[in-house]
This record gives C-alpha cells, sequence and structure tokens, in this order.
C-alpha cells in the first residue's frame, strides 16, 4: 500500500479539477474562435447590403479576433500550472518533513483573472 494514499488522491483529484476547467476554456475560447470566423464569413458575403454588413462586423468587435485565443492560450497556461502544482505536491507528500501550507496567491490569482474574463465576455456579449 502506498504510504499517505489519500493525500496522492486528493492531489491527483485536484490536478484532474484543475485540467477539466482549463478543457473548458479551451473549449469555451474555440467556440468564441469559431462563432467570430462565422461572423466574419457572413460579413464579407457579397449578398448582404451595407447596413447588415456593418451590423454583422460590429459583432465581432475590435477584439473579437483576439478574445478566443486569448481564452485557449489562458486554458493551456492552466494546464502547465496545474501540472506544476501537482508534481511540486507530489514531493511535498513524499517528503519526510513537516512543510508549512503555501500562501495559496497562485489560486487567488488564477481565480481572478477567470473571473475577469468571464465578466468581460459577458458584458460584450450583453451590449453586443
Amino acid at each position: 500500500m502506498i504510504r499517505g494514499y489519500s493525500d496522492h488522491a486528493a492531489n491527483e483529484r485536484t490536478f484532474l479539477a484543475w485540467v477539466r476547467t482549463a478543457i473548458a476554456v479551451i473549449a469555451f475560447g474555440f467556440v468564441i474562435e469559431k462563432f467570430n470566423l462565422f461572423v466574419l464569413t457572413m460579413a464579407n458575403a457579397n449578398s448582404l447590403d451595407a447596413e447588415r454588413r456593418l451590423q454583422l462586423e460590429s459583432l465581432s468587435g475590435p477584439l473579437g479576433r483576439y478574445d478566443g485565443l486569448a481564452l485557449i492560450l489562458f486554458g493551456l497556461v492552466l494546464v502547465v500550472i496545474a501540472a506544476t502544482r501537482f508534481v511540486g505536491t507530489e514531493r511535498l507528500l513524499d517528503d519526510q518533513e513537516t512543510h508549512l501550507p503555501s500562501g495559496g496567491r497562485a489560486e487567488v490569482l488564477l481565480s481572478a483573472a477567470l473571473a475577469l474574463i468571464v465578466a468581460v465576455c459577458s458584458i460584450y456579449f450583453a451590449l453586443g
């Protein structure tokens, strides 16, 4: 039996939760990218009058080409951070010494960044 198996299992569950969150963020970024591509394709269609074309181009917005990419990159950063934290926690669990818990600044910063991205996207979609 593995010494401290429940601690190692909890560490793995936490890692998988971070990975699931990252996958969801990446998937949302892909959806936004595909939606922007669809809107820009429709705006460039020859059968649309100028007013319709302007409406469709305004849906994409000034950051329309970068918001989905930003979410995809943020999701990739989450995967890297999750893997780093997983390996670091594994080492601490295997160590015989007692360690103090970390301050948790990374979790607060990442949660705040994710909340900011969601808020900006929500406002963008509400006003668009």
